[in-house]
């Protein structure tokens, strides 16, 4: 048996409603882009489902987590997974300049990530 408590491997649930805001938030920019300037009637119906779901979930994981961080990784990732997004199925560009930027945001929000699990 292990002297490790088994609860601390677990991931706490309001990383996981950050989780499901951060993805829900992604989908509504994507359905935003998709939607051609709202013309496209499915796309346009989700973008507000896919907002609200994601305020949603991020009230859920703001009731355990700090503001800053919670903010921070929020939109961190989310902006990082849109990026990745666009490059990937709209086939924006990938230049040096926004690679290295984006790494900087990911590095960011690791920082932060771990800063939060060492003051919890």
């Amino acid at each position: 048996m292990s002297s490790q408590d088994p609860s601390r491997d677990e991931v706490p649930m309001p990383w996981i409603y950050l989780t499901a805001a951060i993805l829900l938030e992604v989908a509504g920019i994507t359905a935003m882009k998709l939607s051609r300037g709202f013309s496209e009637v499915l796309p346009s119906i989700a973008v507000p489902q896919f907002y609200v779901l994601s305020a949603a979930a991020v009230i859920l994981a703001l009731k355990r987590l700090e503001l800053g961080i919670t903010y921070a990784v929020w939109s961190g990732v989310g902006t990082a997974l849109a990026a990745t997004i666009g490059i990937a199925y709209f086939r924006e560009p990938l230049t040096l300049i926004k690679a290295a930027s984006l790494g900087l945001v990911i590095l960011g929000v690791v920082g932060l990530s771990f800063a939060a699990r060492h003051t919890d």
